[in-house]
């Protein structure tokens, strides 16, 4: 009996703590071996087995037990990711904000970087409706699901979603494929198929149309592995993977001053945008229209999800890094370091002499989609393209946005042209 009692007394005191710190499974094993005599060791998975033996006596605490052994089973898969030092990135942005330009800062290290661009692309292709929208519970779902996938080197699940389907795991048809280093590279490179039109073709090298069996194993072999998104709404969300023992998953944050993103929409996407266009050119905005409505959504998605990452909850503790689109613009080996540092890779000397090269590109090089740019001018550009009537607009409706990432209001014409009066505080991103 007095064993009885003694193994009921341990488990309850390691549920206690369990539900307070993450990494009890250390100190719970400790505690366990501290108990052992020399003649008794404790032997692998000896904890587990004193647990099974005893549900038996202690029906009611059945499930309580499995809890705990499913937990010990996720803290050795988390310490050999850990111990491996694979890395896992998700930069997560909206459109125009300068996402694939800050994604090439780890594209750009192919040699031991897995990166992909936009593949969630598919995803939205996929599950837009008739209406032109999604369903959001089922498309954060969805993205939620391949993301993971991704992040394992697992393209099975991406597969389901490419239309037209591959067939024997190969596909002509990935989205942006050129934009991902990784799926050109030799050993990914597949030999041409006479007839076969590939649209998203590689720059560097011809090759066939892509074998996700070769881009899956290419992938494994890396040691950090990066995603670029455009498509997830909320960061809570994806909170299953900042939970997954297998994976080791930092977010990177992406956000640009809202009345630029809308200039540069305006331009990239101008039959989208067309109303906005015609507002620009003349009469008031209807404030109840369904486009203001879709900016102000946009404009509460991001902050929400800034507001749930700089206050670092338990299951992103570390895992968070706001990053301002323009900060970036005017100090990019600065900021690219930091974006290194925190995700725990080296910052090889290559992605510095990229940097250097294309953020001081020439206006010829400079078009909507280049990822070459001079980046310093840039952060001014949109001032003398979007009139101040959509610029009083989006400041009303995206408030307080503009507020949490430190972009001031303007309150005159004179204003948001003079360049000598900066738009941008200087603000450090601490928690809230």
């Amino acid at each position: 009996m007095r064993i009885k009692y003694t193994i009921c007394i341990v488990f309850f005191v390691a549920l206690v703590i369990i539900e307070k710190e993450n990494r009890i499974i250390s100190r719970v094993s400790d505690k366990l071996t501290l108990k052992q005599t020399s003649q008794t060791p404790l032997r692998p998975g000896g904890f587990s087995r004193i647990l099974l033996k005893h549900n038996a006596s202690f029906p009611s605490l059945s499930k309580d037990f499995m809890l705990m052994k499913r937990r010990l089973e996720n803290y050795s898969k988390h310490q050999e990711v850990m111990k491996s030092g694979k890395k896992h990135i998700l930069l997560l942005a909206t459109t125009r904000t300068g996402s694939s330009f800050v994604g090439e800062f780890f594209n750009q290290q192919a040699d031991n970087m897995f990166y992909l661009f936009e593949p969630l692309w598919h995803v939205e292709k996929m599950l837009t409706l008739d209406t032109g929208g999604t369903n959001a519970t089922a498309a954060a779902a969805a993205y939620r699901n391949v993301l993971q996938h991704l992040l394992l080197c697992d393209f099975t699940l991406l597969e389901k979603f490419i239309d037209p389907l591959p067939v024997d795991h190969i596909t002509p048809a990935l989205f942006r494929r050129e934009s991902s280093t990784s799926l050109c590279g030799e050993s990914v490179c597949s030999p041409v198929v006479k007839g076969v039109f590939e649209r998203y073709h590689c720059k560097t090298r011809r090759c066939g149309p892509l074998n996700l069996t070769m881009a899956s194993k290419s992938c494994l072999q890396k040691d950090h592995r990066v995603i670029k998104s455009v498509r997830v709404r909320q960061l809570e969300n994806l909170r299953p993977l900042a939970e997954d023992p297998r994976l080791d998953v930092k977010f990177i944050q992406l956000v640009r001053d809202p009345r630029a993103v809308l200039a540069s929409r305006m331009v990239a996407f101008a039959a989208k945008y067309k109303n906005w266009k015609e507002w620009a050119m003349g009469g008031d905005v209807p404030l109840d229209d369904d486009e203001v409505r879709k900016l102000k959504g946009n404009c509460d998605n991001i902050r929400l999800s800034a507001k749930v990452g700089l206050r670092q909850p338990p299951w992103l503790r570390g895992r968070y890094m706001l990053v301002r689109y323009e900060d970036i613009a005017r100090f990019p080996m600065k900021k690219a370091a930091e974006m290194y540092k925190f995700s725990g890779i080296p910052f090889t000397s290559q992605v510095k002499s990229w940097i250097l090269k294309n953020t001081h590109a020439s206006k010829e090089t400079s078009g909507v989609y280049s990822t070459q740019k001079n980046s310093s001018e840039q952060v001014e550009k949109w001032r003398f393209s979007l009139p101040f009537k959509i610029a009083q607009v989006v400041q009303r409706v995206c408030g307080p946005t503009l507020k949490l990432f430190g972009y001031k209001f303007v309150s005159s014409e004179k204003v948001l042209t003079d360049k000598s009066i900066s738009l941008i505080e200087d603000k450090v991103f601490n928690a809230l």
